[in-house]
Parts: structure tokens; C-alpha cells; sequence
């Protein structure tokens, strides 16, 4: 029997923690981040991948930074023949990835070399891409630099983001992982090198980032919002005060006016001027103070004093 350690975060990990466990691996142990503050209240709490080990009473390993730790002489104790990484969000140190005599894989959200880094989901939305995919890959040094060893591709729809992905991509990760396992651990399953020349990244969103540019397309618009929810989620400014926006629609309308400026506005409808001479819709927001809300409610209540005519956005206010 194969004997591993698994490190993952969030809940893009937990699937496929739980289906090597289901598989018959045996998991050593789960590294993951420690437990951390969470909302309004910051309520101190575990990590997806710690609650999903415990339950699966799994021994559980949470080091602040894993190079030099006391968890990372545990790892090297327990003497894995391979370690799995999904979405872990610490580099691993050199010490570490010479350990197990299987090496080191990465179950990695994106199709690499395309969007190496912290954010490929994120990224792939925001970008417009019609499909992204999960990439098995050797760990080296270098981030997300490793060979392929195996890919599978999803396709990205107008409905879908990070939410909708994230849910899909583990379950697909999951599924190419167990593909992939028993081809590399019998020796028969070459890494194909990444191509440097195709490599781009996706590092973290920045605050800035968030920040909606009505001078792009709506198309543009709608796919930051859809690649921003449910996290960070984009957002806008209005007489100064923070608009989330949590959903959107382009239209097939044209406008003259300038970007960020209201167009119209109904009983149901809020329409904002894009770049290129588009519009959108606006259907979900969440205004400064307030919860989540539809258009129509929010025109019904804080909004009714919006007027067609007024402009959005950062550089306006």
C-alpha cells in the first residue's frame, strides 16, 4: 500500500483528500494552513481540508510556514513514498520534496504552463477563456514549474465562476489524480516539460484588481465579476460609497455615453455605459452597510435616489 501525505487548504482540496482516502491510499498525515480569523466577527476557524482529516481521523499538521517547522520533521519522520499537493498555499523547501521516494505532485487548478500561481480559476474567468482544466504535475523549486504529467480540460460557461469552477475542477482533479496514480507509481508515466514559452501567471487578486473599469466591454465587466464571486467579488463607487457587485448581464444595446454612466433605470433595470460603446446590466449588489441584494430590491430601497445620467466608479468620485 502506497503511503502518503496530503497537503491542501480550502475546500478545492477536500474532494480529493477524501477520494485518495476512499481509493485505498494511506494518508499519513494532512498538512494544511492553521486555523485563521473568518468574517465580520473573525471567528477563528479550521480550514476545509483540517475539518474533512479529523472527520476522516486522519492526523493533522498545521504549520505558520512549513520550512524549519517541527511539522515539517514529522513529515520526514513518517517517511512517505509520495507527497500530494492541492491548493496547500506555502512553498514546499527543498529538504522536503527529496523526501519521499516518489517525489512530490501538485494537483494544480489550471492547463500549465497557462496560469501558474495562486489565482488560475480567478484568472481564467476574468480573462474570458472558454475552458481551463487540472494539470498533475511534478513539485520542483520553482512554482508551479514542474513536468505535466497528466491534464484533463472543463469548459467555462456564461454562468459560471470561481464557485461553480472551484467545485468542478476538484471533482475533476480528483478523478485525474486516481487516473494518474497507479501509471506513476508503477514507473510508466513520463513528465512532459512545460513549455516556457506559453508560461503566464495569476498571482494573487490585489485590491486594485477589484476595482470595476467601466471603460471595458460589458462582456469584459461581467466576466471580472463572475471571476471575482464568490471572492474577492468586484465592486464599484457611488457618490463615494462601495457597490459589490455580485451579478450582471451584458446587453445587446449600444450607448454613446460615457463609460460608467447610468443609462436607465427601471422599476427592475439599472443600466450602466461599458466601454466600446456596450451595456450592462446590473442585477445583483451589495451596497455599503447592506446585505446582498437584487436590483429591484435595491431599487426599492437605498437606491431610489440613483438617477440616470449619474457616473460610477473609482476615478469619478
Amino acid at each position: 500500500m502506497t503511503k502518503l501525505v496530503f497537503m491542501g487548504t480550502p475546500a478545492f482540496s477536500v474532494p480529493i483528500l477524501e477520494g485518495l482516502v476512499e481509493a485505498g491510499y494511506e494518508v499519513l498525515a494532512v498538512v494544511t494552513q492553521p486555523d485563521r480569523p473568518v468574517g465580520r466577527k473573525k471567528t477563528i476557524t479550521p480550514p476545509p481540508v483540517k475539518v474533512a482529516a479529523e472527520a476522516l481521523g486522519l492526523e493533522v499538521l498545521q504549520p505558520e510556514k512549513i520550512s524549519g517547522s517541527k511539522e515539517m520533521e514529522r513529515i520526514i519522520e513518517l517517511a512517505p513514498d509520495l507527497l500530494i499537493t492541492a491548493a496547500f498555499g506555502q512553498f514546499l523547501p527543498e529538504k522536503l520534496l527529496q523526501v519521499p521516494q516518489f517525489g512530490a505532485i501538485n494537483v494544480h487548478a489550471s492547463l500549465l504552463p497557462k496560469y501558474r500561481g495562486g489565482a488560475p480559476v480567478h484568472y481564467a474567468i476574468m480573462n474570458g477563456d472558454q475552458e481551463t482544466g487540472v494539470t498533475i504535475m511534478e513539485m520542483i523549486k520553482k512554482m508551479d514549474a514542474g513536468g505535466i504529467y497528466s491534464q484533463a480540460r472543463l469548459p467555462i460557461t456564461q454562468k459560471d465562476d470561481v464557485g461553480t469552477m472551484f467545485e468542478k475542477l476538484s471533482l475533476l482533479g480528483r478523478d485525474l489524480l486516481l487516473e494518474t496514480l497507479p501509471q506513476l507509481l508503477a514507473g510508466e508515466l513520463e513528465k512532459e516539460p512545460q513549455d516556457e514559452a506559453e508560461v503566464t501567471f495569476s498571482p494573487n487578486i490585489t485590491r486594485e484588481q477589484e476595482a470595476v473599469d467601466w471603460t471595458k466591454s460589458a462582456h469584459l465587466i461581467d466576466c471580472q465579476i463572475r471571476g471575482m464571486r464568490p471572492w474577492p467579488i468586484a465592486f464599484t463607487t457611488y457618490q463615494g460609497a462601495r457597490w459589490k457587485l455580485w451579478g450582471a448581464t451584458p446587453l445587446a444595446e449600444t450607448t454613446e455615453e460615457t463609460p460608467g454612466t447610468i443609462i436607465h433605470k427601471g422599476k427592475k433595470e439599472l443600466w450602466v455605459a461599458c466601454g466600446e460603446g456596450t451595456v450592462l446590466a446590473i442585477e445583483e449588489l451589495q451596497p455599503a452597510g447592506k446585505g446582498r441584494q437584487s436590483i429591484q430590491a435595491f431599487l426599492n430601497g437605498v437606491g431610489h435616489q440613483v438617477t440616470v445620467g449619474e457616473k460610477l466608479g473609482v476615478a469619478n468620485d
